[in-house]
């Protein structure tokens, strides 16, 4: 494990055309470890999430990826990814494949490729027409005879979470509403990890969970690094922003100008939160 800046950690990371898993549910949303994927042009990504909001919209609607695995999309507390509904109705910038899944199914899948097992069970994807249009099977319980659902393991090339804080070892440290990071981080070859701050020895904190340094390749201090969601205990969700990229997204030309200036002609995140700060949240 290192500490290294997030521009070398997504530079020697991740590659065109792996699978990536950025994952965090509600808060420590990686939007800062995104931003960089988008600054160093990456491609032909596969991207995985359980839930893909603003940061995803942003990556589909800046060409990084070819394929979206997920259980549900939009722009929370407000309406439609935009910049995800064009490329799946209309091929802009690029065609999009999707796999869509339940949360439930999603879940299992990360839990077994933590576990290095090939597939997930569930009782689950019945009685719609998802099964379908997804890769779901069925299995018999070999003890009961139960019909069950089984999904293919998520095994991603690289995870990306945030986290509250890492320690000099790169021993990881996350609270508050969790999602899947543990398991994301557990089912992948290789995995960065943003944080808000470095310390130098993690004390306990309640329902905290760490990721020990040697399932971690890098650590990046990243400080604000998951706005516009929140990072419990450090800053609070900006909502303004939410409700702002609604309009942003819908127009092309106007989500590109957004982006331009706001990730493509800044070098990190503070110089991100530095050009919001300048312009207004969502100008």
């Amino acid at each position: 494990m290192a500490i290294v800046p997030l521009s070398d950690a997504v530079q020697d990371l991740v590659r065109d055309g792996d699978v990536v898993a950025l994952e965090g549910f509600t808060h420590l949303i990686p939007h800062a470890a995104g931003h960089e994927l988008i600054r160093k042009g990456k491609r032909d990504l596969t991207l995985v999430r359980m839930t893909p909001d603003v940061v995803y919209d942003q990556l589909i609607g800046m060409g990084a990826a070819r394929k979206l695995v997920f259980s549900w999309g939009g722009n929370p507390g407000v309406g439609s990814l935009h910049r995800l509904r064009d490329a799946v109705e209309n091929g802009w910038p690029g065609p999009l494949e999707i796999e869509e899944h339940s949360h439930a199914g999603m879940a299992a899948a990360y839990a077994a490729g933590a576990a290095n097992l090939p597939f997930g069970v569930l009782r689950g994807y019945n009685g719609g027409d998802l099964p379908a249009r997804t890769r779901v099977a069925t299995v018999t319980c070999p003890f009961t005879g139960e019909q069950l659902a089984a999904v293919p393991a998520h095994r991603p090339d690289v995870a990306i979470v945030h986290a509250q804080r890492a320690d000099r070892h790169g021993n990881v440290q996350l609270w508050g509403i969790l999602g899947v990071q543990k398991e994301t981080v557990l089912a992948s070859a290789r995995s960065i990890v943003t944080v808000e701050e470095v310390v130098d020895e993690l004390d306990p904190r309640p329902g905290a969970i760490v990721l020990p340094g040697w399932v971690v390749d890098a650590v990046a201090l990243a400080p604000g690094g998951a706005h516009p969601s929140y990072a419990h205990g450090y800053y609070d969700r900006d909502n303004d922003f939410y409700v702002g990229w609604d309009a942003i997204s819908r127009d092309r030309d106007v989500f590109r100008a957004w982006m331009q200036r706001h990730v493509l002609d800044t070098e990190d995140v503070a110089g991100y939160r530095r050009s919001l700060d300048e312009a207004g949240v969502a100008a």
